[in-house]
């Protein structure tokens, strides 16, 4: 396995992490209650939502930096960083950088997102949407062999991207059809002291 195949390993299990990041955080941000409903038992939604995100940067991070490791890659540090001048797709490495930018800001602020305030943090939660809009672009068009060849959208690779793409959208629709619907706290619902319990602790961060 090549340094390339190593790169486009860790972007495509970062991309899968961060899907199931942003779905875990659409079910805590309608305080979905894992005791009342499915699996019918606690679940730590928020720390595994935390957590999905660190691992996720890491390989984020990862995925252009294996390619310092290729001889025919033809990358230098400076290309990652600022990829106008990459060896190769311009323009789909720029949106990976821009990816990775905007990734790392909606992690790091998640971490001091009692520092900085909730409402300016929650604002900048929101660019969590325009990353993963980024990651999904950057990983249909771009070619994982760095031939310049076009996308073949039925490979098993982008096949997944599009899946991934298809499971956020989705998850991101019902969210917003949820919010219309008014039920934020307005369902006559009589939950135990337990289950308030690991809702509350759920939706701590949100």
């Amino acid at each position: 396995m090549t340094a390339v195949d190593l790169s486009s390993f860790a972007g495509l299990t970062a991309m899968v992490l961060l899907t199931i990041n942003i779905l875990l955080g659409l079910l805590i941000s309608i305080r979905y209650n894992p005791v009342r409903s499915w699996p019918h038992r606690r679940f730590p939604l928020f720390q595994v939502h935390n957590w999905t995100a660190y691992v996720a940067l890491g390989l984020v991070f990862a995925h252009p930096i294996l390619l310092l490791c290729s001889k025919t890659a033809g990358f230098h540090i400076f290309d990652i960083l600022w990829p106008l001048s990459s060896p190769q797709q311009r323009l789909y490495n720029c949106l990976g950088a821009c990816a990775l930018y905007t990734v790392s800001l909606v992690v790091v602020t998640s971490y001091f997102r009692i520092s900085i305030g909730r409402k300016v943090w929650k604002a900048l939660h929101y660019v969590a949407y325009a990353a993963a809009g980024l990651l999904f672009v950057h990983g249909l068009l771009i070619d994982p062999n760095l031939k310049n060849q076009p996308p073949d959208l039925l490979d098993g690779e982008k096949v997944l991207v599009e899946v991934c793409f298809v499971i956020v959208l989705a998850g991101s629709l019902y969210r917003l059809w949820w919010s219309r619907q008014g039920n934020r706290e307005t369902r006559r619902v009589v939950i135990t002291a337990s289950e308030l319990d690991e809702v509350e602790s759920n939706a701590d961060g949100y």
